[in-house]
């Protein structure tokens, strides 16, 4: 259950993650450069990284890393409500 719940958490990640940059927000700018390498498909690789980590340490029984990858994901949405809404 746990793996299905972050799957379905790392697609809502993926979702937002995409969205802010294709928002072309000037704060984009302003990353450090292993962030845009790729036109920014790297981030992508750092955020599946994560979520396999995340993934693998649930499969083997740890569910703390559940509820991190949880808490990551809700900081993750606050931000893209943030920079997408203009609010930043």
């Amino acid at each position: 259950m746990g793996l299905i719940l972050l799957f379905f958490l790392g697609m809502g990640n993926f979702a937002m993650h995409k969205a802010v940059l294709e928002s072309h927000h000037p704060l984009l700018e302003r990353v450090p450069l292993f962030y845009n390498l790729l036109g920014g498909r790297f981030s992508l690789l750092v955020e599946f990284v994560m979520l396999l980590g995340a993934m693998l340490m649930v499969a083997q029984g740890s569910l703390g890393w559940a509820l991190f990858y949880g808490v990551y994901t809700a900081f993750n949405a606050l931000s893209a409500w943030l920079i997408m809404s203009g609010r930043i």
